[in-house]
């Protein structure tokens, strides 16, 4: 059965790590015959200056019909004085909102050859493996009413963070599995101390424990979770959090492997529909120099592979051939030790040189 992926490369790194990607994806699909159809279209920023919107109808409707979105990056400062609703960022959210891709996983673990590059001391980040399950339709980033007003003094802001009994159930169901197939522990993150949602949160997440009673679960404050994952982050398993307190978790558990380049991420529905993207932006400050990590968009790949194409053994496939070329000291500039280190162009024909010697 014919697979269909769509790739939208997007803004700055975007379009270099997901040419490294293609590359892989490609070589696999020589090498294994996959039927699987590509299509390929603008996103974000690139889409705004040829069509004037960050999202056209058109990659819209083909992203609807799609097993599996291959996202690079969006935004840049050229952008950023535009209307709210013609930001490149808006296209990730429209997505997001469009195809019901309400749970959003976010992997953080450590190559202990590159213990060093990670900011906290090797005793405490060694053997890191974290998954953060973060809810990612609901909560404030979509809750009505919303808006700034103007005509009164003093002048105010203002956002509405709300979830039903449904949108907390279909996560923490995600998150229980999740923590099944992995060491039985899940953390529940909010802040029941201070938010009656977080406390609606937690009580959803505490009732459906009981239909999972191998699973070790715990709740925590978001901040103190904030502060642990410095301290000791290997004390969790799985996380589950919401919206907003999840973007904020994921990003400071990214942080600790050393580079946000290393790190993919999977957003998917109820029909294992996903978007598949890496963890970082689209560094502008860095584009076109040949330096940006592709291993992340890579990681990616494999991340479809598992939850959309039905391929898991070509995920681990990948995932083996990323760690063989970590053992044997490829590094680019961001995981670097020294002044040597590999282009961004050089790193997708290295893990398809590793994949083909694995597969002889």
């Amino acid at each position: 059965m014919t697979k269909n992926i769509l790739i939208l490369p997007g803004d700055g790194i975007g379009q270099e790590v997901t040419s490294a990607m293609r590359e892989v994806l490609f070589y696999l699909i020589d090498e294994q015959g996959l039927d699987l159809n590509i299509s390929e279209r603008d996103v974000g920023g690139s889409s705004y200056d040829q069509f004037g919107v960050p999202l056209t109808e058109e990659t819209l409707e083909i992203a609807k019909k799609s097993d599996a979105i291959l996202f690079g990056a969006v935004g840049g400062p050229q952008w950023d004085d535009l209307d709210w609703d013609d930001r490149p960022e808006q296209a990730l959210l429209a997505l997001r909102k469009s195809l019901g891709l309400f749970a959003n996983l976010r992997p953080a673990f450590l190559f202990n050859e590159l213990a060093s590059a990670s900011p906290l001391k090797n005793n405490i980040i060694e053997n890191l493996d974290i998954l953060i399950v973060r809810e990612l339709t609901g909560g404030v980033y979509f809750g009505e009413p919303r808006g700034i007003v103007e005509n009164e003094s003093p002048k105010y802001g203002f956002n509405t963070m709300i979830y039903n009994e449904d949108e907390i159930r279909r996560i923490a169901k995600v998150a229980f599995e999740a923590a099944m197939n992995r060491n039985k522990k899940l953390c529940s993150v909010e802040k029941a101390n201070v938010l009656e949602v977080s406390k609606f949160w937690r009580s959803i997440v505490a009732e459906m424990s009981s239909e999972y009673p191998e699973v070790e679960l715990s709740h925590q404050l978001a901040d103190n979770t904030a502060m642990q994952l410095v301290l000791n982050p290997n004390q969790y398993d799985v996380i589950v959090s919401s919206n907003l307190f999840g973007d904020i978790l994921s990003d400071i558990a990214a942080t600790l492997s050393g580079s946000i380049g290393m790190l993919p991420s999977a957003s998917l529905n109820s029909s294992s529909q996903g978007m598949y993207e890496p963890c970082h932006g689209s560094a502008p400050d860095i584009a076109g120099q040949g330096i940006a990590n592709p291993i992340a968009m890579i990681a990616s790949l494999a991340m479809a592979f598992e939850y959309s194409l039905d391929r898991i053994d070509l995920a681990r496939r990948i995932e083996a051939a990323i760690k063989t070329f970590i053992s044997k000291g490829f590094r680019t500039k961001d995981i670097a030790t020294s002044e040597e280190f590999i282009k961004t162009q050089e790193v997708a024909p290295i893990i398809i040189s590793i994949l083909k010697d694995g597969h002889e």
